[in-house]
């Protein structure tokens, strides 16, 4: 079987519902992460993840595959006071970030979280951004060392507690 070619693009309309059923699946598989009914409005956040792109400079990225499988998605923050994120990253100036970063189990290896990291990274470029943030739980640490190797440092100024979960926060300075 030859390997897929993905490409990452902003969602369409009509694609918002399968993005946010993908996420839902995704972080609800998550070991270690809240579940629907101890956190039902973050889950309702993902089911409707594409409400954040009604806010300027927010786009809903996804990696679609040459026969137009879904089967990655990311929301970008152009402007951090649109993140929505606890702590202090929605007060970062000349900051973009991402956030809610999903990969569907059957293309999970294949390098599309990498793919929609670095599409990121080069918006974030574009637009003159001194930085770009993120933030991840325990239960996402496979992807700690993805970001570690693109850049991306620790920053604990950026941690939060959402509810009873440790939120932790990374950042990477991006060179004009």
């Amino acid at each position: 079987m030859s390997n897929l070619i993905y490409i990452v693009r902003e969602a369409k309309i009509n694609e918002f519902a399968e993005v946010g059923n993908l996420m839902v699946d995704v972080y609800s598989q998550l070991e270690g992460f809240p579940k629907k009914e101890e956190q039902p409005n973050y889950y309702n956040t993902l089911a409707n993840v594409g409400e954040f792109t009604i806010k300027p400079k927010v786009k809903l990225l996804v990696a679609v595959s040459e026969k137009e499988t879904l089967d990655g998605a990311v929301v970008y923050f152009g402007d951090m006071q649109h993140y929505g994120s606890g702590g202090s990253a929605t007060k970062e100036k000349h900051a973009a970030g991402f956030r809610l970063l999903a990969v569907s189990h059957k293309a999970r290896g294949k390098g599309l979280g990498k793919l929609l990291t670095l599409y990121c990274i080069d918006l974030a470029k574009e637009e003159n951004q001194q930085q770009l943030i993120i933030h991840s739980t325990k239960a996402m640490q496979i992807a700690w060392s993805m970001y570690e190797k693109l850049g991306f440092k620790r920053s604990e100024d950026l941690d939060f507690k959402q509810a009873d979960l440790q939120v932790y926060g990374f950042r990477l300075y991006l060179s004009q």
